[in-house]
């Protein structure tokens, strides 16, 4: 809570618009057409950005110029539309390299999304190298998606499911974490930033414990990768995965960068087309990493999108991005906690611009349709983590995740929402 409320001094000079650095929000949020829209009546106001963000008018026009004038499918065709499309889908993997600082692009495998990528680590990786009596570390706030897949292994394989402890601000225990490190664990997979309580984990010290004892680490960074600078090789972390629709891009397309020596070992996730060298009735050999994880047509045109959005956001600097959302963050955070009836969860003092809450004494249900009525669009329910909400001891909370193109004139809306929502309720 002290790393954030140090922070709002700095949003005096907002005054709903502006972070000093030359990040102008007024002209970003023209480039977003949704953002104009009015919901019963009033401005849109848009605080769901955690569960899918919007989509900058770059993006809509890079895949409308595909679905128009390119669209073909990529990868063999001897034609020119499929010469020039393949250029451009292949050109992708090169942004997101540099995007996280990979290596090299042949270590980013293009998935549906950091679901899939993280059940294609836990199908090839783990099926391959962990056995009866192994231990995965996770977290006690990760997101489904970082969970079920290794209960499948689990109960495929006999594998022990660990889980590290959280307090009550929502930081991990990094004793106990060290503690599960053990002779039987061969594997960590924790999420890089709580969907749910903004939480950032202290990634390189908990990726350093981890190969002291020669522990790969998978970091699910699909709140991390929209809220800050990302690059893998500081981290030295082995796996990394996000998705597509958070970074301001499309749905349907995602991301698992693995270290090369570890992707060489992994066998096929899927077969199919695409994805192989030869294949007779008797046998079939596989491309190398990536194309041997990427079975069959792939999401051209998503794809194509999302190389938009990561040339957005990059024109506008992941940094200065990061200053505006902790500004915001900031004043969000002031403003709710000066509210009688508001219980905040996540206060750690490394945390992204995501608010869990509840009202109390009102179900968050009736919350958010008051908040809904406002036209301020918020997340509610378990926010696919309901382990996290049995440790937070509630059934389920609002989030208000805040993006580059939110302004704290929208937080005022909020703010006015639950006061409004107080007295029709209470």
């Amino acid at each position: 809570m002290d790393g954030i409320m140090n922070d709002i001094s700095q949003t005096s000079n907002l005054a709903g618009h502006n972070v000093e650095g030359g990040f102008d929000v007024e002209r970003i949020r023209r480039d977003f057409p949704i953002l104009s829209r009015q919901v019963h009546g009033k401005p849109l106001v848009y605080f769901d950005s955690g569960a899918s963000a919007q989509k900058p008018r770059a993006v809509i026009d890079a895949m409308t110029e595909v679905l128009q004038d390119q669209y073909t499918n990529v990868h063999r065709g001897a034609h020119y539309l499929s010469q020039t499309l393949t250029d451009r889908y292949e050109g992708v993997r090169g942004k997101i390299a540099r995007f996280i600082n990979a290596p090299s692009e042949d270590q980013v495998v293009i998935t549906r999304n950091t679901t899939e990528a993280i059940n294609l680590v836990a199908a090839t990786y783990g099926r391959s190298f962990l056995g009866a009596g192994d231990g995965i570390v996770i977290s006690a706030m990760e997101h489904h998606a970082n969970i079920v897949p290794w209960q499948l292994l689990r109960d495929e394989k006999g594998i022990d499911l660990k889980v590290a402890p959280i307090d009550d601000r929502g930081v991990l225990e990094m004793e106990a974490y060290e503690a599960l490190l053990d002779g039987n664990t061969k594997l960590v997979a924790m999420t890089h930033c709580s969907n749910v309580l903004g939480t950032h984990v202290p990634a390189k010290e908990i990726i350093r414990l981890a190969h002291e004892r020669g522990i790969p680490v998978l970091l699910d960074g699909s709140q991390s990768v929209v809220h800050g600078v990302i690059d893998v090789q500081d981290l030295d972390v082995d796996f990394f995965v996000f998705t597509g629709h958070k970074l301001y891009g499309p749905n349907a397309v995602g991301v698992l960068y693995g270290k090369a020596e570890l992707l060489a070992k992994m066998p096929p996730y899927q077969g199919g087309g695409d994805m192989i060298e030869t294949v007779t009735y008797e046998k079939t050999t596989y491309k190398d990493p990536p194309h041997r994880f990427e079975s069959g047509t792939p999401a051209i045109v998503e794809v194509i999108g999302m190389g938009a959005a990561i040339d957005y956001v990059t024109a506008i600097g992941m940094d200065k991005i990061a200053a505006h959302e902790r500004a915001l963050l900031a004043y969000a955070t002031e403003r709710l906690t000066a509210q009688p009836d508001i219980r905040l969860f996540g206060t750690a003092p490394e945390k992204a611009a995501i608010l869990s809450f509840i009202q109390e004494g009102i179900h968050p249900f009736d919350t958010a349709a008051a908040l809904d009525r406002a036209g301020v669009a918020v997340r509610v329910g378990q926010h696919c983590a309901e382990p996290l909400m049995d440790r937070l001891g509630v059934d389920g909370t609002l989030r208000a995740s805040l993006a580059m193109y939110n302004t704290t004139a929208e937080i005022d809306v909020m703010i006015e929402a639950l006061e409004r929502a107080r007295k029709l309720f209470t």
